[in-house]
């Protein structure tokens, strides 16, 4: 084995391994995706659908950083909507149908097509480490071929020793019909590496010509925007579209799971490993909720070319005799016919905990993790691991300081912070819940928190750079141009203030259009005859721009508790700590921050069961970062 065989090896060709194969690329470096099947990179294995309640923020800040799943999904998609609108904008988000074939085509393009980029068919089984051990040198693959490189990065999905159940049916496989990648989680567990099991499910894919829609709710969705901040927005507009539809279970429904439930693995014990709380098979839900009457499906198209559609909230466990009973209880859904079974897959992954804020190994420098194999579930969640673990090789390769994005700054860093502070003893969702500061980290601004950090990355062209000034630029001159002009200011009739907005504006004539909009019941469409060089701006800039002066106030109280937080994690903390030496810690702190090993004294204070008190002692022992 020659070391320097590639700077990087990618194992994976999923949603993570993708984005952190390109990055790696993309900064320069010599780069080896290895996946079990190329045909596959890319593949959308559980829903046709990218984006969603804070999935879309992810996206949106993988595209800022200089990431590819926005382009991906916008040149893809067949339908899209803007969640929760009736909600506030911090908790609303972007979701789009995708054509499931098309996408993954355009993602096999995007890494085939990559300069310094290669593609591997085999299955890494080992890895090679440095005679002292402390360092990832190189993979050993099934076929027997060592490769070497400077850095590693795991990305394995559901693949690592997985297995799928269908009632009393099993196999090794990571997918129906495509096999485990058997021998890696065994390897990492003899090394010592904290590995545990997982489980999901995906539901049945049935045939849309065996479907009455007139018995379901039709869905339609709204004029579409792009997912990336690089994307003409007439290019979405153009993509063909496609309705989803609604149905729900029926008592009958939840009669066959009850008199069936002991022929689930779940429920049989086959299955040792956590699901997902927050996305339940039908089974768990009939089980967990016996008060429920009925439960939501979503009935969604896999693409324009092909006849099958996916039942999103109807995945399950059990024998393909019982889902075939239960699918023809839906309304709708009485002649169906299934083309692919529903079943659940177990898989081993690694404990984040053993993870520094990088996704960088505690055990083995220069091997990085990402997206499933980490214990977060979802298409998004993978990708953003998948950038940062990227990202955080090239540094490590170029001897620079890794990105470590706060709470206040992205989704992407309360997402790695939750996992490599907290763990995952279940399967990982994001949720705008989880963020404290999410009326910062609104989708739209996505690109002005994030791309001067992929500039300075080295992720952003030039092209790019430049637009994002020019609409950087464009903003400021809009949010000027309100400050400036008034209601009923010189050159507007009081009629003219009448018609545009009536009595809502009544008590702001005289005063600032910023400060008019400021007022909760005033709208940007009652302002804006007061400033007609706007017309013609670009939708989304105006509604950013409306949005920030609205929620001014809020946001500036945040901005301050977020600094006060960050002043804490300006404070270093030495990774090789000896805690049960330092007096006057509590032994539940010394366990818990042993198993954590935090690299500042801010990760300290959110590590679960760690008091105020103990973060007093540890503050002593910090030093302040310059």
């Amino acid at each position: 084995m020659n070391r320097s065989d590639y700077d990087g090896i990618v194992v994976g060709g999923g949603h993570a391994g993708i984005e952190a194969a390109l990055a790696l690329a993309r900064l320069g470096f010599r780069v080896l995706l290895v996946t079990q099947n190329p045909d596959r990179i890319g593949a959308l294995s559980c829903n046709p659908a990218v984006g969603g309640l804070s999935k879309g923020n992810l996206v949106r800040e993988v595209d800022a950083l200089g990431g590819q799943m926005g382009k991906l999904i916008d040149s893809t998609m067949i339908q899209y909507r803007i969640l929760n609108r009736s909600r506030g904008p911090a908790v609303q988000a972007p979701r789009a149908q995708a054509d499931k074939h098309e996408y993954q085509a355009a993602a096999r393009s995007a890494v085939e097509n990559r300069a310094g980029l290669e593609i591997l068919m085999d299955t890494v089984v080992d890895l090679v480490d440095s005679a002292d051990g402390r360092r990832v040198e190189g993979v050993v693959t099934e076929r027997g071929r060592t490769v070497g490189a400077r850095a590693v990065i795991l990305a394995t999905g559901t693949f690592m020793e997985g297995k799928i159940f269908i009632g009393e049916y099993e196999a090794s496989s990571g997918r129906l019909g495509e096999g485990a990648a058997v021998g890696l989680g065994s390897s990492l567990r003899r090394r010592g590496f904290p590995v545990g099991r997982m489980k999901t499910g995906t539901p049945a894919r049935i045939a849309a010509d065996s479907v009455d829609f007139s018995r379901m709710e039709r869905q339609d969705g709204e004029d579409p925007r792009p997912f990336s901040f690089d994307t003409d927005p007439d290019r979405v507009l153009s993509r063909p579209r496609s309705p989803c539809w609604i149905t729900f279970t029926t008592d009958e429904t939840h009669r066959i799971i009850r008199e069936n439930i002991h022929r689930s693995p779940l429920y049989g014990g086959k299955i040792i490993g956590k699901g997902p709380r927050y996305c339940p098979s039908i089974e768990d839900k009939v089980v967990r909720f016996p008060e429920r009457e009925r439960h939501q499906i979503f009935v969604e198209p896999e693409g324009l070319g092909t006849n099958e559609l996916y039942l999103n909230g109807f995945s399950s466990s059990l024998p393909e005799d019982v889902q075939e009973a239960f699918l023809r209880t839906l309304p709708g859904m009485e002649h169906a016919r299934a083309v692919r079974p529903a079943y659940a897959v177990e898989y081993d992954y690694l404990d984040p905990l053993d993870l520094f804020p990088s996704l960088e190994s505690k055990r083995l420098g220069g091997l990085f993790v990402a997206g499933q194999t980490n214990g977060s579930s979802g298409y998004e969640e993978a990708a953003a691991q998948g950038l940062v673990a990227g990202i955080n090789a090239a540094m490590k390769l170029l001897g620079r300081d890794p990105l470590v994005l706060s709470r206040s700054e992205a989704y992407i860093g309360v997402l790695v912070d939750d996992l490599t502070t907290l763990g995952a003893t279940e399967p990982y969702r994001m949720f705008t819940s989880r963020a404290e500061h999410r009326l910062m980290l609104r989708h739209d601004t996505a690109d002005q928190r994030l791309t001067p950090k992929g500039r300075a990355l080295g992720l952003v062209d030039d092209g790019r750079w430049e637009r994002f000034l020019r609409k950087a630029e464009a903003i400021e001159e809009i949010v000027q141009l309100l400050r400036e002009r008034k209601v009923g200011a010189a050159g507007e009739t009081a009629d003219a203030a009448d018609a545009g907005a009536g009595a809502v504006l009544a008590p702001h004539r005289g005063e600032s259009l910023d400060k008019a909009l400021a007022d909760p019941l005033v709208r940007l469409e009652d302002v804006l005859p007061f400033a007609p060089e706007l017309a013609g701006r670009p939708a989304e800039w105006m509604e950013r721009v409306a949005l920030d002066i609205k929620y001014s106030g809020y946001i500036a109280k945040e901005e301050r508790i977020a600094a006060k937080a960050g002043r804490m994690d300006l404070i270093v903390l030495d990774e090789n700590l000896d805690y049960r030496s330092i007096m006057g810690l509590s032994s539940e702190s010394v366990e818990k921050l042993a198993a954590v090993r935090p690299r500042t004294l801010g990760q300290a204070a959110r590590v679960s069961g760690v008091r105020q008190g103990d973060i007093a002692v540890l503050m002593v022992k910090g030093r302040r970062r310059s």
